[in-house]
This record gives C-alpha cells, sequence and structure tokens, in this order.
C-alpha cells in the first residue's frame, strides 16, 4: 500500500545557496552531469510510490543547483509563471489574493508564495524536497517575509477539507505525480466551494521534440499521444532516480472537469522581443516557433 508522507516543520540546517550539486533534467532535459549518479533514460510506466520515491530525493540533490542558477530569475518574493518570464503581477490568474488562504504545490523554496504574502495573502508551501525547503528559510531569514511550509506530497494534502481560498503550483508537484487525477482531487478537496486552482507546466506539445534548446530541438521526434512516464534509472543501483508524467491537452481538460472545475483560462505565453535567457530546453530559438509553457486556470463549482 502506498505509504503517505506525514507533514513535518521546516528543516533547519545551514546552506550554502552557491554549493554546487549534481545535474538535473527539467522538463525531461537529457544532459547528465558526469560529477552526479550515471543514469541511463527510458520510458516506461511507473507507480505513484516509485515516483515519488525517485523524485523527493533527486530534488534534495538537486535544489543548491537550481537555487544557484535560477533564484536571480526567480526573485527571493517573486511569482514567475515560467521560463519566459511571465509573472503573476502580468498575468494575474490566481485573482485579488488579499485576505487570502492560499496552498502552493511543489513550491520549492516558496518565492511564489512570498510574493503572495506581500500581496496580503496568507500563503503556505508545500514540497516533497525538505532540501528546497531549507532554502525557503534561508529565504525567509534575508527577506523578512515568511513563508509556513511543509514536507508532504500533492497526493496526499495534509489539510483538511475546504482550507484554502485558492491553491496553485508554478512548474512544481503536478508534473512528476503519477496519479494526477488524485492529486486534482485532494486538491478540490483542500479548497472552499468556488476557489480558484492555476497551475504552469511544460507546454504538453513539447513532449513530440527533444529537450535541446537549438534547432535540433525543433524537430518532432515522439508522439504527442504517447504518454509513457520520462524515467531516469540509476546505473549502479538499478533504482529509479527521476520521473516526470506526460499529458495531453486532452487529459487535463478531462481531469479538471472530472474533479468539479471549469476552466476560465489557459495561457501559452509567447517569447519575449528581449529575453535571451537558456533553461534546459527553453530558449529564444524554439520559443519564437512553439509554446513551452501552458498555465492553467479554473475555479471549483461553488456547491
Amino acid at each position: 500500500m502506498d505509504q503517505a508522507i506525514s507533514p513535518v516543520v521546516r528543516p533547519e540546517a545551514p546552506i550554502d545557496p552557491l554549493s554546487t550539486g549534481s545535474g538535473h533534467r527539467f522538463g525531461a532535459i537529457e544532459t547528465f552531469d558526469t560529477t552526479g549518479p550515471v543514469v541511463r533514460a527510458e520510458r516506461r510506466t511507473v507507480s505513484e510510490a516509485e515516483s515519488r520515491r525517485a523524485n523527493g530525493p533527486d530534488w534534495d540533490r538537486y535544489a543548491d543547483e537550481y537555487q544557484a542558477t535560477h533564484g536571480p530569475f526567480l526573485g527571493d518574493a517573486g511569482f514567475v509563471w515560467g521560463p519566459e518570464g511571465l509573472t503573476e503581477a502580468d498575468l494575474g490568474v490566481l485573482g485579488d489574493v488579499a485576505g487570502k488562504d492560499v496552498l502552493e504545490l511543489g513550491s520549492g523554496a516558496c518565492q511564489c508564495s512570498r510574493w503572495v504574502n506581500t500581496r496580503g495573502g496568507r500563503a503556505i508551501g508545500l514540497d516533497l524536497s525538505g532540501r528546497q525547503l531549507q532554502h525557503s528559510r534561508r529565504l525567509d531569514e534575508q527577506t523578512g517575509v515568511v513563508v509556513p511550509a511543509v514536507q508532504a506530497t500533492a497526493t496526499d494534502l495534509p489539510f483538511a477539507d475546504r482550507s484554502f481560498d485558492v491553491v496553485f503550483c508554478s512548474f512544481g508537484a503536478l508534473q512528476f505525480v503519477s496519479d494526477i487525477a488524485h492529486a486534482v482531487a485532494e486538491t478540490a478537496r483542500v479548497l472552499r466551494p468556488g476557489g480558484r486552482f492555476a497551475f504552469s507546466i511544460t507546454h504538453p506539445t513539447r513532449w513530440m521534440f527533444p529537450d535541446d534548446p537549438g534547432p535540433e530541438g525543433l524537430i518532432a521526434a515522439q508522439s504527442y499521444w504517447d504518454r509513457t512516464p520520462y524515467v531516469e534509472v540509476d546505473d549502479e543501483t538499478g533504482e529509479v532516480s527521476y520521473v516526470e508524467h506526460h499529458r495531453t491537452l486532452g487529459d487535463w481538460v478531462s481531469v479538471l472537469a472530472g474533479a468539479g472545475f471549469w476552466i476560465t483560462d489557459l495561457v501559452e505565453p509567447e517569447w519575449p522581443e528581449d529575453h535571451e535567457r537558456i533553461w534546459g530546453g527553453w530558449s529564444r530559438t524554439r520559443g519564437l516557433l512553439t509554446p513551452g509553457t501552458a498555465i492553467f486556470g479554473a475555479n471549483l463549482a461553488s456547491s
């Protein structure tokens, strides 16, 4: 039986935010750091428990490098929806958060939740990675904007029914969950009637292409309808070390509707004219021709 992860208080170990970690794949990026574990990439079915066992430790290993590399772009109390740099201040998909109870799934170092709290919201972060939550504590201390956070999983939220007005996820937990219908049902459970759910993911059409920021990343090589997860396996131990799950746009519509949501927004950010940043497979070369991010906004039925 799949065992739930109990919520714990944020760890308080000291952090060097510029220390180096192992390589990582953001959006199934097939590049590996030779100083980390030797892995092989596969496409095969994995369970929710297997996904969870792999992705928690993987994000623990990668957290320092991720925050050192992307932290300045994200902002200590910033809300960026994806590699294109579109912010919540630009988009407003959450609506007015002042006075509202807000939950961030896959919060990392809680940068987005910190932004929500500077706008009068009451945000709580949730992440599977203890190391990411250590970075959140560092930013709490540096900014003076504190975000309460728990270490837990999106498929077993440690909150009572109808606890939140808003739940959101910016390139966080949803792509790493096998049982997405259960995760979305959990979100519906903790939302109050009429509550808001918004999230960003790798645009589903991107799964047709190699995750390469150059011209080779524009050649379709994989069926859009092949939902087989992207998996990395540690060559030495044979254990799954990273998993990312793909769903089509139609899948997302169905799972949201099935949980009682009605979709109000589907944003596909265009690449900004003055934006030259490369983030894994996201780049100007690709971004001018094909979307890299999809942002959904949905409301839960009022009754």
